[in-house]
């Protein structure tokens, strides 16, 4: 007798009702991985820290936030001038995020929008290392009195939409982000990569290759690539 295994049942597309999309920037629209490593190590060698240690602190966060965390009150205005020194120096290596391109030049320029932990020229600097359109709204560290996982950030980019939150849907990598999202009040939550936990958002893709955008609707979609 011949036996046969039932196939694993398919990934229904999610469909998320939006008039605004917020973009996470860095693991969501820019890979930059390697960049982040490569600063972020290089400082902490600098203040005698255990790189490995920094890196697993940086992701989602404010470098204010990261420094004060780190480094006594006396030495953090150096620090912090440091870290977004060489953090821009290595903005020039990062890539844009798989589908990245394709999904933001298919967004009107008033649907969507950026809000990132980093400061103004870090951002603008990735985004254009990336091949990326600079959005006409971008809210940068330098814009917001707290990071995330504070719900600030989304609630003025939604704000300069002329968008209340629950109109919008956040698209983010990391757990600050998320907690972010969730505090502002958002309609929908798509997590992008490994470092969220599926469960914790209302659709979860690998890339941007997954999302897409018609009438109002973003829909995160099974993958369609190998």
């Amino acid at each position: 007798m011949t036996s046969t295994s039932a196939a694993p049942p398919s990934r229904q597309p999610t469909a998320l009702p939006a008039h605004g999309v917020l973009f996470d920037c860095d693991g969501v629209l820019v890979d930059s991985d390697a960049s982040v490593i490569s600063a972020w190590s290089r400082w902490a060698q600098h203040f005698a820290l255990a790189p490995d240690h920094v890196v697993g602190l940086v992701h989602g966060r404010r470098a204010v936030d990261t420094v004060s965390a780190l480094i006594d009150a006396g030495r953090r205005d150096d620090a912090l001038e440091l870290i977004n020194q060489f953090e821009v120096e290595d903005a020039s290596t990062v890539r844009a995020i798989p589908g990245a391109r394709d999904l933001v030049r298919s967004l009107p320029p008033r649907v969507w929008a950026v809000v990132t932990s980093g400061l103004l020229p870090l951002a603008t600097a990735r985004l254009r290392a990336a091949g990326l359109p600079l959005p006409d709204v971008l809210v940068t560290a330098d814009l917001v009195r707290r990071g995330k996982p504070d719900p600030e950030g989304y609630l003025l980019a939604a704000d300069r939409l002329g968008l209340v939150a629950r109109e919008c849907v956040v698209v983010e990598d990391a757990v600050e982000g998320v907690r972010a999202a969730r505090a502002a009040g958002v309609g929908g939550v798509v997590g992008v990569g490994s470092r969220l936990d599926p469960r914790t958002v209302d659709a979860h893709v690998d890339d941007l290759r997954q999302l897409s955008w018609m009438h109002d609707v973003l829909t995160a979609g099974p993958p369609d690539h190998p």
